[in-house]
């Protein structure tokens, strides 16, 4: 079959998707093979292979119902076919158009009756026209428009039929689904060749317009990608051009700053040397993070800056006497302090160590000091340091080095005389890293201080201007060469009357504010605070005091927050309810005279009390039994308390035979507290003379003071404590050591003014008081 004849046929018919096939070209199908197996099968069968190809109307349409397909359909001759799975390709070389007349059967595939529709020409001349504007406008622009088949070009110079060369352009143009079927229903070559002259003019335009937009859109990323390269060039540019020029001017802000500190010369040549090398270092560097650190801590530092100091020594003594009660000595020597700075302009060199038992009131004595001065104030705990480092600092060789202690708080301080407070200083210790209180050596001794030495400062830095104060809990814990560096002021434990004055002006004012109750609603009498002084709290200091005062005011919170009780006041009769039992008891007087029972006093670390001491005998060989836990410094006063007795025993009417024929036991109760001292030798021999005498001992009498062999009464300590527990254990007098008669002066006036106290000498003396007749 050609393109030129006009037959009627039935030929098998299978659809095109997605295709609008056109003459004189070479196509290819896929199918599934349910649709097309059985027409392909027939037609390979045939001598020809010709078969009807049907095209669908619209692109979308899947129906394949008659009027779905367009009228005009496309003969081709099947050359090859080839089954994959279930789809089947098919390879067509299509020859001719052709009309639909009839579609014969549907099932079990498509039958069609045609008749082919040939090519025809209107105007020779306007079809001559036309392939001479054909070959104008396929220049350089129009082959670009079928970029991969060159051979379309070709064929103008192989001199086809206008037929076919419109065909073979029309199929190759990029048109759309219904151009496309234009083509095929356009019989007339003249009308097609003048199609396909607008088609490729418009398609040259809309690819111009194209390849614009693409230059464009190719400029417009190349300029993006231009610009950004050259934004972080110049960005990297500026940041190195940036950081030369912010560190010049760093560096001089640094050299500024070196001037300003007024350091002494050779330091300040030293930092001058420093910032010439940091200079040189990059910023990458990681020395230069180390040389700038030392830098800003050789500025940080006080060289010249000086706090002006309080030259009103009685604005001192008005603020140390409202901050603290009693503490006379130390407030004392704080204003002898005070008035040699006022008198000489200079900072004296004594260093002051404030020696006594926890919550006294060391570290808040010294807090006062500064604002008593008007001084800056420093803490430097030293409790638990092991590392000479600590002190000294570390050598900048080494990383993360640190400047010491002492550095750290001065630079804290910013000026060069501040307060500067060694807590815990007899807590210092030591291990292979070094003794830190041998470093200590150098800080607190006035002659050396003045050049102390730092690791990571590498120049000596002046100490002289600054006040020293040390705390310590206990002095034999302090080394000795340490010790010698101090001037030791001791701080004894506080009396009742001074924890209850204490109370009253401080404690429950500040326990009030702390939980932000008025005093309008919360009342503690003076006899529950007396109770909670005696009965609940055994101590030095008045920390736990402040503790039950606490609780106290916590629990009449509560109760006015439930009960809507207002005010709360705690006395006396329900002080029990609020805070349970007592947790302590004093030793209470004996109501009757007694032989062989004397009441001695004692001093404890929680401050004074009464210490009954009793004697028996019963039939034995002479030997003496002491119990009641006694230490051994109280078991050799028994010993030489009972050679007096034995050697004095004439003129007391004791007969020589009692000590053969009997032995002697001595019990201190509450024998499970240790006690041991050098104050109960007097009460021990009175003990002992009173049991084998017969006489009576005066029950309201005390007494206190060690004894020697040959009956001579030495000096104790702690009277004022003594005293005091006399006072509240209702002794009526009490017999003291002459030679701390001196001492009297420290006991309160309420206490002298209820008690009698009496000075002895011997131990005769003491007997002819205590023994009655």
């Amino acid at each position: 079959m050609n393109s030129t004849e006009v037959i009627n046929i039935t030929l098998p018919a299978i659809i095109s998707r997605g295709i609008v096939p056109l003459p004189h070209n070479e196509i290819k199908l896929e199918a599934p093979k349910l649709e097309t197996h059985l027409a392909i099968k027939e037609v390979m069968e045939t001598s020809d292979k010709l078969v009807c190809v049907l095209v669908k109307k619209e692109f979308l349409n899947l129906g394949k119902e008659p009027k779905s397909f367009n009228e005009i359909a496309i003969i081709g001759k099947v050359t090859a076919v080839s089954d994959i799975t279930n789809i089947q390709r098919i390879i067509i070389k299509t020859i001719v158009r052709c009309e639909v007349l009839e579609y014969i059967t549907t099932v079990p595939y498509l039958k069609v009756n045609v008749v082919t529709k040939p090519s025809t020409s209107s105007s020779q001349t306007k079809e001559l026209a036309c392939i001479r504007l054909l070959v104008q406008e396929l220049d350089q622009k129009a082959q670009s428009l079928f970029k991969g088949k060159p051979e379309l070009i070709s064929k103008v110079s192989e001199g086809v039929t206008p037929e076919i060369l419109t065909d073979l352009f029309a199929h190759n143009l990029p048109l759309d689904y219904n151009s496309k079927i234009k083509y095929l229903n356009t019989i007339d070559i003249t009308e097609r060749m003048v199609m396909l002259l607008q088609d490729i003019k418009r398609e040259k335009i809309i690819r111009d317009v194209e390849e614009e937009i693409d230059i464009k859109v190719k400029e417009s990323i190349a300029e993006n990608q231009k610009e950004f390269y050259l934004r972080e060039k110049m960005k990297a540019i500026q940041e190195e051009l940036g950081d030369k020029a912010k560190k010049e001017s760093d560096i001089e802000e640094l050299r500024k700053k070196i001037y300003e500190c007024k350091m002494p010369k050779s330091v300040e040549e030293k930092a001058l040397n420093e910032l010439s090398r940091y200079s040189m270092l990059s910023s990458a560097s990681g020395e230069s993070s180390i040389s700038r650190t030392y830098l800003d801590f050789l500025i940080s530092l006080p060289w010249s800056k000086k706090s002006e100091d309080c030259q009103d020594i009685l604005k001192a003594k008005e603020q140390l006497d409202k901050d603290h009660h009693g503490l006379d000595k130390v407030k004392d020597r704080i204003l002898e302090y005070l008035a040699v700075c006022i008198m000489t302009k200079k900072t004296p060199q004594a260093i002051l160590c404030l020696v006594g038992p926890p919550g006294v009131g060391k570290t808040s004595l010294a807090k006062s000091i500064a604002k008593a001065m008007n001084k800056q104030f420093i803490k430097q705990s030293l409790g638990g340091v092991k590392d000479e480092s600590e002190i000294r600092g570390h050598r900048r060789t080494y990383l993360g080095a640190l400047p010491g202690r002492i550095l750290q708080g001065m630079k804290r301080a910013g000026t060069i005389n501040p307060v500067f407070l060694l807590d815990e200083i007899d807590k210092l210790s030591s291990d292979y890293r070094g003794d830190p209180a041998s470093a200590m050596l150098e800080v607190l001794d006035a002659e050396q201080n003045k050049f102390f030495s730092d690791n990571y400062l590498e120049e000596p830095y002046d100490l002289s201007n600054v006040f020293f104060l040390a705390t310590a809990n206990y002095l034999e814990n302090i080394p000795p060469a340490l010790r010698d560096r101090l001037e030791i002021v001791e701080l004894s434990s506080y009396t009742e009357f001074e924890k209850f004055e204490i109370a009253k002006i401080h404690l429950i004012d500040k326990q009030l504010e702390i939980h932000g109750l008025s005093k309008t609603d919360f009342k503690l009498t003076d006899e529950a605070l007396w109770i909670i002084i005696r009965e609940y709290t055994r101590e030095a200091g008045v920390r736990e005091l402040e503790r039950y005062i606490g609780t106290l005011i916590r629990k009449a919170i509560k109760t006015i927050l439930i009960n809507k009780e207002t005010p709360i006041v705690i006395d006396e009769n329900n002080i029990v309810s609020w805070i349970g039992k007592p947790r302590y008891s004093y030793t209470k007087l004996d109501e009757i005279d007694q032989v062989g029972i004397v009441t001695g006093l004692a001093y404890t670390q929680f401050g004074g009390d009464t210490l009954p001491i009793e004697a028996t005998c019963y039939k034995g060989d002479g030997r003496l039994l002491l119990t009641g836990k006694l230490g051994d410094v109280m078991k050799e006063s028994a010993q030489a308390a009972f050679s007096y007795v034995k050697n004095n025993a004439e003129k007391l009417n004791i007969s020589p035979s009692v000590f053969k024929e009997n032995d002697i036991h001595i019990h201190v109760p509450e024998g499970a507290v240790p006690k041991d001292g050098p104050s109960a030798g007097v009460a021990l021999t009175t003990a002992i003379a009173s049991l084998l005498s017969q006489r009576k001992v005066d029950h309201t009498l005390g007494m206190t003071g060690e004894i020697t062999l040959r009956g001579r009464v030495l000096p104790i300590g702690g009277l004022r404590e003594k005293s005091i527990a006399a006072h509240r254990s209702g002794l009526k007098k009490i017999l003291i050591p002459k030679e701390n008669v001196k001492d009297i002066e420290d006991i309160p006036e309420t206490v002298l003014k209820d008690l009698q106290i009496i000075p002895v000498s011997t131990a005769e003396e003491v007997l002819e008081i205590a023994l009655l007749k």
